[in-house]
């Protein structure tokens, strides 16, 4: 499903986000406030109560994540491309994030794989949480970034690979959580192969209608579905289901 995408003015978005703007398109209170306001009325507001969560996305600077031009954007209810010209690869809802890192019950001593990592912005949450993560992107220049992006702002235990979204990262395996930062149509049976006993797999199932999200879990050999909400996401290049044909 294609992102939204929407032009603002200042009026518009002083409309919208409740602060207003300078010429340039920055707030003039500051990314901070902005942050404060996301947490505040787009994540909390969606049932996320870990305290974990609240605070990596309080602190962790999302328009970091976000090319220059669209960083007034950064923290708008919205799906951001930023892949830049033909590659369409997005920063996803805060809410839709914190929800999924929520159902993820990511621990302290955990190994996640971000499968479609686009700049590095989830991976950079699950970096506050988890002891290890593994995050991939199929687009290389956008994983350099993303590399470069984690690098500038000293998050030393995420590892950028260049790789496909349904390849996921056998070197690094057996992951203790994956997260999908993106939907899916097809069932990526060889990420689940990818986890741990007693991992956890969360992301948008697009197949059915309405899109959900589900978490899978690994057990004793066994992979369990369970639905959590319905939800719509940008589904990742290498997840998306091949036209069939018919004759």
């Amino acid at each position: 499903m294609a992102a939204r995408h929407v032009a603002f003015s200042p009026l518009l978005l002083q409309k919208v986000t409740g602060f207003r703007f300078d010429f340039g398109g920055l707030p003039m209170t500051g990314f901070s406030t902005a942050r404060q306001k996301m947490v505040d009325g787009q994540v909390r507001t969606s049932d996320v109560t870990d305290s974990r969560i609240l605070d990596a996305m309080l602190t962790l600077p999302r328009e970091a994540f976000v090319p220059a031009a669209s960083q007034k954007l950064a923290y708008l209810d919205l799906d951001l491309d930023v892949g830049g010209g033909a590659t369409k690869r997005y920063l996803l809802t805060a809410a839709l994030t914190a929800k999924l890192l929520q159902a993820a019950e990511i621990k302290s001593t955990d190994h996640v794989l971000v499968v479609g990592t686009a700049s590095g912005y989830v991976a950079a949450l699950a970096a506050k949480i988890a002891a290890r993560v593994t995050a991939t992107e199929s687009d290389s220049a956008l994983a350099s970034k993303a590399a470069a992006t984690l690098a500038e702002l000293g998050i030393s235990n995420v590892t950028v690979r260049t790789a496909a979204a349904a390849d996921g990262e056998p070197a690094f395996a057996p992951y203790d959580v994956i997260i999908l930062n993106g939907g899916t149509e097809v069932v990526p049976n060889g990420l689940y192969g990818q986890l741990a006993e007693g991992g956890r797999l969360v992301g948008v199932f697009t197949a059915s209608k309405p899109a959900r999200a589900m978490i899978v879990t690994h057990s004793h050999g066994d992979f369990g579905h369970r639905t959590l909400f319905d939800a719509v996401a940008p589904v990742l290049p290498g997840l998306v289901r091949r036209a069939e044909f018919v004759f």
